[in-house]
């Protein structure tokens, strides 16, 4: 804070940026006024309060700490898996009850290929590889950080954020089977199927115009905001645009049959993308019992 004292006649006392300065002795009518912002003031040559400029320092970026519940929020409630969408279809169950089902298989992979510590790394997680591939589709410095676990080539890596990573070890394979067992609810991640752009009755659900001859509206936008004030279209709109392609995580979803002869699962419900997309299954997350209350 800076603090800048002159002396005015014209200036008053009673405004809230000047106060009187008791400490300063003078002989002349006239008060001496002490100016106090909360900014940097750069006074002009002449003391007449019209006459001054302030100079406004832009705010600096301050990143603020990591609390924990954040940390805890990022984790995951247990290990997973990488998986493949086969596709859907509807499976009976024992009482007759039809439910519509995702099934889910699995390539060549599931492997660790690193242990991260908080040592070493500075947080604890679990990397894991999914889909093995030629050697000529990965880079040497790919190759090279796969070797060094002792694992094959594989297309893909993620990591798995746990609060304990003592029970792996790197090259450790994960069989789907001894994670999860029917019944159980997991999250589900993926890339949504691509639309490609669209417009905002099928992007954002907007409703159409009147059909009739004299309508020039039928599925146009339509208003996008005040001409004067303010005068612009607010961020964040909801127009046409871009549609899907994005991750999509769907929450606890249930495991309804696990068939080791085939290899797959079947899942209740939809999942994101189309099949031969990419999943990334792991234990459901639920306030109160694997992650904390807010």
């Amino acid at each position: 804070m800076s603090i800048i004292s002159f002396s005015s006649a014209s200036a008053s006392t009673k405004h809230p940026i000047f106060t009187n300065n008791p400490s300063s002795s003078s002989s002349s009518s006239s008060s001496s006024l002490t100016l106090r912002t909360s900014f940097l003031a750069l006074p002009l040559k002449s003391h007449n309060k019209n006459n001054l400029r302030f100079h406004f320092p832009t705010r600096p970026t301050t990143r603020r700490p990591s609390d924990g519940l954040s940390v805890c929020m990022s984790m995951e409630a247990g290990i997973g898996v990488m998986a493949t969408k086969l596709g859907m279809m509807s499976f009976f169950e024992p009482d007759g009850k039809v439910v519509p089902v995702t099934v889910v298989g699995f390539k060549e992979g599931n492997i660790v290929t690193q242990v991260k510590t908080d040592a070493t790394d500075g947080y604890s997680a679990v990397q894991v590889g999914y889909r093995r591939v030629r050697d000529r589709k990965l880079t040497k410095p790919e190759l090279g950080h796969l070797e060094k676990a002792g694992a094959i080539p594989m297309r893909h890596l993620q990591e798995f954020r746990l609060e304990s990573v003592d029970a792996f070890e790197p090259n450790q394979r994960l069989v789907f089977n001894e994670l999860f067992k029917e019944g159980d609810l997991v999250d589900v991640s993926g890339t949504t199927i691509g639309k490609g752009f669209q417009g905002g009755i099928k992007r954002h659900n907007f409703k159409r115009g009147p059909m009739s001859h004299g309508s020039k509206s039928h599925r146009a936008l339509g208003s996008i905001g005040a001409g004067t004030t303010p005068g612009r279209v607010y961020k964040g709109k909801k127009m046409p645009g871009r549609m899907g392609g994005t991750k999509r995580k769907i929450r606890k979803l249930k495991i309804v049959k696990i068939d080791e002869d085939l290899n797959v699962v079947m899942i209740k419900g939809a999942v994101p993308g189309k099949p031969g997309n990419l999943l990334r299954i792991a234990p459901a997350k639920i306030v109160g019992q694997n992650i904390p209350k807010s």
